[in-house]
């Protein structure tokens, strides 16, 4: 399988694994990378991924082969049937499905209750903040177009059997909205990790995990750094993410 005139071929650097992206539409950053590092356990799970995009969450937690099944919702036809190819071209079509829905109505593929773990990369700003690209594929994966932050808490409500776990990469400035609104769908934040560009500067995201009616006490874990320098050379702990060999430089943005 090759990759069509409007789309690149993508090494994953993880098991050589690859990813069909399109040349100018939206393409994976490394936050899917950091979240996927992020779940401790995938052992016999079911697991099931909102927003998926291109598939790139999916694809990098079946490297670890350990989730019975993993599912990914995404709403765009176009990066839906990329989704598929990449699945395929990969030979995990067995082990990954990719479901076309909305995640503010459900799609009945998706039975309630059914998941152990529930992750998500959602959009980080609200439709009415900054510069909205002209591209949809970058706009819907950047701006609240689809649904915000809450729709994919509901989602994660409605899904998660009683104990499962929720995963997500979210914007260090929405910190305070993104945990209210967890306990509030009775996702009790019990993991918080604060990630920064590099050392001594801010942080930029925030990884967090919920326990659907998890009782109240959270782990606040050291911080994550990204790059290890002024330039664009990856931190030892970011590098073993990719399995990188300590020469891999950050993409392009």
């Amino acid at each position: 399988m090759t990759a069509l005139s409007d789309e690149t071929l993508d090494d994953l650097t993880v098991s050589g694994l690859k990813i069909l992206q399109a040349k100018n539409g939206y393409r994976f950053s490394i936050d899917p990378v950091l979240l996927s590092a992020f779940v401790p356990s995938l052992k016999n799970a079911r697991v099931v991924d909102l927003g998926t995009g291109n598939g790139i969450i999916p694809l990098l937690l079946s490297f670890r082969q350990e989730a019975q099944a993993i599912t990914g919702v995404e709403l765009q036809a176009e990066m839906v049937d990329r989704a598929k190819r990449s699945v395929q071209l990969n030979g995990l079509g067995e082990s990954i499905q990719i479901v076309q829905g909305d995640i503010r109505e459900l799609p009945e593929a998706l039975c309630a209750g059914s998941f152990d773990i529930v992750t998500a990369n959602p959009p980080y700003r609200k439709s009415d903040s900054g510069r909205v690209s002209s591209d949809d594929e970058r706009a819907m994966a950047r701006h609240e177009l689809a649904g915000g932050i809450d729709a994919f808490l509901r989602a994660a409500t409605i899904l998660l059997n009683p104990g499962g776990g929720f995963y997500l990469v979210y914007l260090a400035e929405r910190l305070a909205e993104l945990l209210s609104g967890m306990r509030c769908c009775r996702l009790e934040p019990k993991r918080l990790r604060m990630v920064h560009s590099r050392k001594g500067e801010i942080a930029r995201l925030v990884l967090v995990e919920g326990r659907m009616n998890g009782k109240p006490g959270m782990i606040v874990e050291a911080p994550l750094t990204i790059y290890k320098g002024e330039g664009r050379d990856y931190t030892a702990e970011v590098l073993a993410m990719y399995e990188g060999d300590g020469t891999r430089k950050a993409p392009s943005p």
